[in-house]
């Protein structure tokens, strides 16, 4: 790896961020989750207005130290990692019912699985500045991935997901006994003297690779915008902090974004071109702003329209982005005969 890259960090800036994200997630861990309870859509609101404030205001920060380029190129990454964050919403929504897990457990195991995506996209982010900083070229493979990435969502070719079948899970059981019963937040347990994982662990290991997964579309997206790691990594780190409460904010109605997908695949078709053509032409990031913002409003209207017709068409098949439902006949069961 090019050290060089590491040299040219501001380490005050670096410790004091982080300083601040510890801090928040103490906070959240020991004073508003002390005691395990299901997260309801009221709670799950506020925090999520909370992380987009907090969000929102680091940006005007940026403004006001480093000026207007370094906050649009912020927003510009906030937006892109947010956005993208909501298909995680509904893998992890396959995987806590795949696992029967309890509502009072899952703020817990998205808690830890928090603290390892922001250490893993930590590590992702410093190794891809330093690559970018040493080989240029590198930004093209970057944008014709994004392209690829782009083109399956349009094709809705979906992310392929047995969570019992995962092979990391498979893997770590060779090594760590695991528990059938959950033993409250547990993530390990002892069952007649053998140290054993819950299944909660197994949750966890699940939540990580999977943000793994996403964070190979998302951390190069965001490098289309800036190459500064700072921002790189304080935009995922915000977008990250309130994908929680986005979780339980969205998990009960992610179905109906039939249209996000869409708008999130013009998203990475958009900035993976940028990436190509950033030898010929630069665009401005007022205009990336614009046009990142323009697509998600546009595809989140034209969901809601769409749902509401669907409401209003009874007979109309639902949505079903996880393929959950199965045979020819999709019509909720009250209305079969």
């Amino acid at each position: 790896m090019n050290f060089d890259i590491l040299a040219g960090l501001d380490l005050r800036a670096w410790l004091a961020f982080n300083a601040f994200i510890v801090a928040a997630l103490l906070v959240d861990l020991l004073v508003l989750h002390r005691h395990a309870h299901a997260v309801s859509w009221r709670e799950a609101a506020a925090t999520s207005a909370g992380w987009i404030a907090l969000g929102l205001a680091f940006g005007g920060l940026l403004w006001w130290w480093r000026g207007p380029t370094s906050a649009g190129e912020y927003l510009a990454g906030y937006l892109i990692e947010k956005s993208l964050s909501v298909d995680n919403v509904f893998v992890f929504v396959l995987i806590f019912s795949s696992f029967a897990v309890p509502a009072a457990y899952q703020h817990r195991v998205l808690f830890w699985g928090v603290i390892g995506a922001l250490v893993m996209r930590g590590a992702f982010i410093l190794a891809g500045a330093a690559l970018l900083e040493r080989f240029d070229w590198i930004l093209y493979i970057f944008g014709a991935f994004l392209l690829f990435t782009a083109l399956k969502m349009f094709r809705h070719s979906e992310l392929a997901l047995d969570p019992k079948q995962n092979r990391v899970l498979r893997l770590v059981g060779r090594f760590v006994p695991m528990s059938n019963e959950y033993d409250g937040q547990r993530l390990f347990t002892r069952r007649n003297g053998v140290f054993m994982a819950t299944p909660l662990f197994a949750v966890l290991i699940l939540v990580e690779t999977t943000d793994l997964v996403f964070a190979v579309d998302s951390i190069p997206a965001i490098f289309a915008v800036t190459r500064d790691p700072f921002i790189v990594y304080t935009s995922n780190a915000f977008a990250i902090l309130g994908l929680r409460a986005l979780y339980f904010l969205l998990a009960g109605a992610a179905h109906r974004f039939v249209h996000l997908k869409t708008g999130l695949a013009v998203i990475l078709a958009f900035v993976g071109a940028k990436m190509l053509i950033v030898e010929f032409y630069h665009f401005p990031v007022w205009f990336s702003l614009s046009v990142i913002g323009t697509v998600l409003t546009a595809a989140v209207v034209a969901s809601l329209r769409s749902d509401r017709q669907l409401d209003a068409t009874h007979d109309a098949p639902l949505p079903d982005p996880l393929g959950l439902l199965s045979g020819p006949d999709h019509r909720p069961p009250a209305d079969r005969h």
